[in-house]
This record gives structure tokens, C-alpha cells and sequence, in this order.
């Protein structure tokens, strides 16, 4: 699964692989434009100043390795634009990045987040139900990550599955402040002395909203700091593509046995609840065009007050008013909107049916349609 990177200029991408070496590097050896989503877990730059214990004097198995110190703030920021500027070059114009971090290191990513054009849509708090209490006692249990979804530029078109979110959170909006576990129990590897494979393993919990909520089947999921793979195990099981770049060798075999255990979901398994915004547009002229209703045919409103008959350029025209079936309800209701899709009504085996089961029964028609 590990690969070398491609040439510089390549239209190759190494799906499904990970990349071994230093994550500038291997960014920019990738096609431009070529990336849906970059969820990154950059190195926090703890500071930490000596060991840590626990009460009964048991030494804490911190993250002090040496991918995590830096020389000074400076030397970090000068890390920080530079992996976000490759980062960038990656991303397709509608693409997104997430970003997670701690006290320690969120600020100054957003901030060079902001310094490079990409376009903040939330911070969401990662609340840890089950965090590491303070055992010295002099500061508040750390008890939340932070992370930063943004858009490439401010108009990007990026994707939310509000209503797979939604779904996901018993029918009501999801919100930014999300209470999930930290890596414990079976979740948490191990490596052969039976300790933890790497310290910040972040739980597949996290990784299944984030891809639920920002991408599709079939999209490009890059992590450029890989570790044991939490973000190449969840693409997998979700069907989406992934690249994970990696420079330790340690986690990155732990990360490919971890993976090659993974099972795809089924496609039926795959779909999610989407927003009627993001279902095909159909113009009611369609249905004009297509004899599904006539000119001349007879609609009325739901409630039965008003009527207004079809036209052969897919406009109504009622009592004193025409337009589109949304301005013409909008006119009988006074009101400055109407959605005419469930507003009208025609008339079927003596029925008054919503004209929006025509709309259906075209987008059905398109989903069924060879690619």
C-alpha cells in the first residue's frame, strides 16, 4: 500500500495508497486541482517542559515525540504556511479542508488559514466525553479539541449533507459542538509492546461525521499527516478515495494492516438522506413539454381557493395574474414567496394531486439513468 511519489506534474493519483515521507514533499509531487477534502492533524507543538505523573506518581504517556517539537513559534508558522500552501494548491476549486488542533497551535493555523484565501464556514468543538483530567491541578481539564472547516475561496460550491447530518443526530440539526469519545478499548492500537501505536489517535467517530457531512461516494480524501490511518480506514468503509502521507515508518505499517482489515460498506449501505436542494433542478415547463400536463390543463391550490390554468411556455395564468407557478401563488396568498411545487394540484381519477409527484417521477427517471 505505501508508494513513492509520483513525478512533479503527474495526472496520476495514487488512490488508496500512502505516501512515505515528508508531507510537503509528497503534496506537491500530487496533480493540482486534483483533492475533495483534506482532513489534517497536524503536529500540535505541545511545549511540553519535562515528564508528566499522576498521582500515584505514574509517568503519563504524553506526546513528546520528536514530529511534534518545533524550535520556536516562528519555526511552526513557517511549517504551518508552507504544508497549507501545498495543501491549497491540491484542493479542486470546490474543494474543503478540516483542520484539528488544540489551544496549543488552532489559532495560528486559522490564522494562516485566513492569510491564504481559504474561506472559514465553522469551527466545531470536538467535546471529549471521556478526557484526560489535569493532574496538576493548575489549569481546567483540557476537554475539547478544536477544528476549522473552510472552503477554498468564499465562493466555493462546497459539500454539506445537511440532512445526513441531521439524520445522524435523531432528526435534529447537527450542531458545531460534537460530544464524542477519545481512542480507547478495542479502538486504540497497539503496536508489538502492547502500547499505544501512536499517542493522538484520533476515534473513527470523529472521521465518519466529518466525511458523512462534507463529502460524497467516489471523493478524494487526502491526509497529509497520516499516522495509523483513522481517516483511510472511515474513507474506505464510506467508499470514498483516500491518500494518506506519512513520514513515520512505524505507524505507517500499522496503518496498512489496520486498512487491509477493512470491509466496504454496501452501496445501498452508502447512500445518505440529501437535501432537496441538492436533488436534480426541473423546470415546471418540463412537464409541459414532456404532455405530463397540458396547456390549458386546470390546477388548483392546495386549499382550494384559487385556480389558475397551464400554458404552453410553462407559465399560469389565473384571475388577473400570470407568471411562474411560484408568482402566481405568491399573488393569490399576498405573500413575498410561494413554492408552487406544493402549492398546485391537477387533477387525477377524479383526485386533486400535488404537481410535485410529476417533479418525482422525472428525477427518478434521471437517477436511473446510465452514467
Amino acid at each position: 500500500m505505501t508508494n513513492k511519489p509520483k513525478k512533479k506534474g503527474s495526472t496520476e493519483l495514487p488512490l488508496n495508497t500512502i505516501l512515505a515521507g515528508d508531507c510537503i514533499e509528497m503534496m506537491n509531487s500530487l496533480p493540482e486541482e486534483s483533492v475533495d477534502l483534506i482532513f489534517a492533524d497536524p503536529p500540535y507543538n505541545l511545549q511540553l517542559k519535562g515528564d508528566l505523573h499522576r498521582p500515584d506518581n505514574s509517568k503519563v504517556d504524553a506526546v513528546d515525540d520528536e514530529w511534534d517539537q518545533f524550535s520556536s513559534f516562528a519555526a511552526y508558522d513557517k511549517f504551518t504556511r508552507e504544508w497549507l500552501k501545498a495543501a491549497r494548491r491540491l484542493l479542486k476549486p470546490n474543494g474543503a479542508i478540516w483542520m484539528i488542533g488544540s489551544y496549543h497551535n488552532v489559532f495560528r493555523m486559522g490564522a494562516e488559514l485566513q492569510n491564504q484565501g481559504f474561506w472559514i464556514l465553522n469551527d466545531v468543538v470536538w467535546r471529549k466525553s471521556n478526557p484526560m483530567p489535569n493532574f496538576r491541578g493548575k489549569r481546567f481539564t483540557n476537554a475539547h479539541e478544536t477544528m476549522i472547516w473552510a472552503s477554498k475561496s468564499e465562493g466555493s460550491k462546497y459539500t454539506f449533507n445537511y440532512e445526513a447530518l441531521k439524520a445522524l443526530n435523531e432528526g435534529v440539526q447537527m450542531r458545531s459542538d460534537w460530544v464524542l469519545p477519545i481512542c480507547t478499548g478495542h479502538e486504540r492500537l497497539k503496536n508489538d509492546e502492547g502500547t499505544k501505536a501512536h499517542p493522538t489517535q484520533k476515534p473513527e467517530s470523529l472521521l465518519h461525521r466529518v466525511l458523512i457531512g462534507s463529502t460524497n461516494p467516489g471523493d478524494v480524501v487526502l491526509d497529509p499527516f497520516f499516522g495509523t490511518g483513522t481517516t483511510g480506514a472511515v474513507a474506505k468503509m464510506l467508499g470514498r478515495e483516500f491518500i494518506g502521507i506519512e513520514r513515520e515508518e512505524e505507524y505507517r505499517k500499522v496503518a496498512e494492516k489496520r486498512i487491509a482489515g477493512i470491509k466496504k460498506y454496501d452501496r445501498e449501505a452508502l447512500e445518505v438522506s440529501t437535501s432537496k436542494r441538492a436533488q436534480p433542478r426541473v423546470p415546471f415547463g418540463q412537464l409541459v413539454e414532456r404532455g405530463m400536463l397540458r396547456p390549458g390543463t386546470e390546477l388548483s391550490s392546495m386549499n382550494g381557493r384559487y385556480k389558475a390554468k397551464v400554458r404552453a411556455d410553462g407559465t399560469l395564468v389565473g384571475k388577473d395574474v400570470k407568471g411562474s407557478i411560484h408568482q402566481v401563488g405568491a399573488a393569490y396568498e399576498g405573500a413575498p414567496s410561494c413554492n408552487g411545487w406544493t402549492y398546485w394540484t391537477y387533477k387525477k381519477e377524479g383526485k386533486q394531486v400535488p404537481i410535485d409527484l410529476l417533479r418525482q417521477e422525472i428525477r427518478a427517471e434521471m437517477e436511473t439513468r446510465p452514467n
